[in-house]
């Protein structure tokens, strides 16, 4: 009896995922801990390896297809010695239950992450029962305007029907579908340079898109944000940074030290110092963490990451750059395991190296707290009635007034600005 491959839950919150690419083709031998296919989830995209042997007998989802839901039916697998025919009766089944398997119910999670609920549909079928494989934005395209996908042929990678196949549909023939149940709302027109009505070109969300959509706006409107913010004179920690990466470059000790390297140190002892800042908020229990793990935010393609450095109070500048350095490399790749980017007891975003001087950051819920840190840049003091130059950088910490308090608050901050100024106090 042939073997179902299955699309896998490859994190708690999984339900759906892109089947990125085949690197096992049809007929091809498979053992246990093959690697068999790339699986694109919302964070990364991740190997799948095979579980069973056998012969790969027929592959039923085809790469590049969107919104495969957890448990579909992907492939399936001859053991050896079966016979093809095998396949006969079995192959219709495997694919009505790839089309039509529901995803698990997320596991909980201490982020509270969920994957979007609505699956993205990329394949359907013809008349004849033959597979039609369309984009997102032609499948919404040709529905709108009743235009039916078994009729279009796909100019696409294998025969996948894009949106440039349903307007050469539209421009040649009339629709030949039935009308939309519903009316998509008007498009408003834009006016070209000659005047001409421009539509806007729809770029259609990715599945990280949607999460940050969807957990920033749970965060602004469950979690009390209060901001405060400080100035820190950093002078001497650039002097200090120039004379390590000196020393590294001189004596070869493979280190490059940045500024944000030493912020991610200077937040983690911060929080040693005030462990009550070190919370997150849940609606039985207040969670006071016992490990003080940074996650920093990071921008990749079509959204932004935040991986996580863990014990980073246990760790010195050095490993904490050689660290951040690996973990941003991975997360602009689409390499991070679930792991690595879940979970996290406090969050750092730096924009200064983009030139902002100040911004608040949205609370990285459960999170209790998140620092933004500005530019650094050389600003008029007042030292002892007199005017004087020092480089400064502001930092504004974005606080759930549910579980930390303005004054505690304060005296984080408090606490890492004087790390922050007395730099030799992070060596210690």
């Amino acid at each position: 009896m042939p073997i179902p491959i299955t699309m896998p839950a490859l994190s708690p919150t999984m339900t759906e995922g892109n089947l990125a690419k085949w690197l096992k083709a049809e007929g091809d031998t498979v053992t246990a801990g093959d690697i068999i296919a790339e699986i694109e989830t919302d964070k990364a995209t991740m190997e799948v390896e095979a579980v069973d042997e056998g012969v790969l007998a027929k592959i039923l989802i085809n790469e590049g297809t969107e919104g495969v839901a957890v448990n579909s039916v992907i492939a399936l697998l001859l053991e050896e010695g079966e016979e093809d025919s095998a396949l006969d009766g079995y192959q219709a089944a495997a694919l009505a239950a790839a089309a039509t398997a529901a995803a698990p119910a997320p596991a909980l999670s201490p982020e509270l992450v969920a994957a979007p609920t609505v699956p993205t549909v990329t394949v359907a079928e013809a008349a004849d029962g033959a597979r039609v494989k369309a984009s997102p934005l032609a499948r919404r395209m040709a529905q709108q305007a009743g235009v039916n996908l078994a009729n279009v042929n796909g100019s696409g990678p294998q025969g996948r029907v894009v949106r440039a196949d349903i307007e050469a549909a539209l421009g040649k023939a009339p629709a030949t579908g039935s009308a939309p149940a519903a009316a998509a709302a008007p498009v408003p027109a834009q006016v070209g340079v000659a005047g001409g009505a421009l539509a806007p070109t729809e770029i259609p969300h990715t599945n990280i898109r949607k999460i940050i959509a969807r957990r920033l706006t749970e965060a602004k409107q469950q979690v009390p944000h209060f901001y405060l913010s400080l100035d820190c004179e950093v002078d001497k920690l650039l002097a200090m940074r120039k004379e390590l990466n000196e020393k590294s470059a001189n004596e070869d000790l493979g280190y490059k030290i940045s500024v944000n390297d030493f912020v991610i140190r200077a937040a983690a002892l911060a929080l040693r110092k005030v462990p009550d800042a070190n919370v997150s908020w849940t609606d039985d229990v207040l969670l006071k963490h016992n490990v003080v793990d940074v996650s920093i935010a990071v921008s990749i393609e079509g959204g932004l990451i935040t991986p996580i450095i863990r014990n980073t109070d246990q760790k010195g500048l050095a490993a904490i750059s050689n660290e951040m350095k690996e973990l941003a490399g991975r997360a602009r790749d689409g390499k991070l395991l679930p792991e690595e980017y879940q979970g996290g007891t406090f969050s750092i975003s730096n924009l200064g190296m983009f030139g902002i001087r100040e911004f608040a950051a949205v609370i990285n819920p459960p999170q209790g707290a998140i620092l933004a840190v500005g530019r650094s840049e050389e600003r008029p003091v007042v030292r002892d009635g007199a005017l004087a130059v020092a480089t400064m950088m502001t930092v504004t910490l974005s606080v759930d007034h549910r579980a930390v308090d303005g004054a505690l608050g304060a005296q984080y901050l408090a606490a890492f600005r004087g790390l922050i100024e007395d730099p030799l106090t992070m060596l210690l």
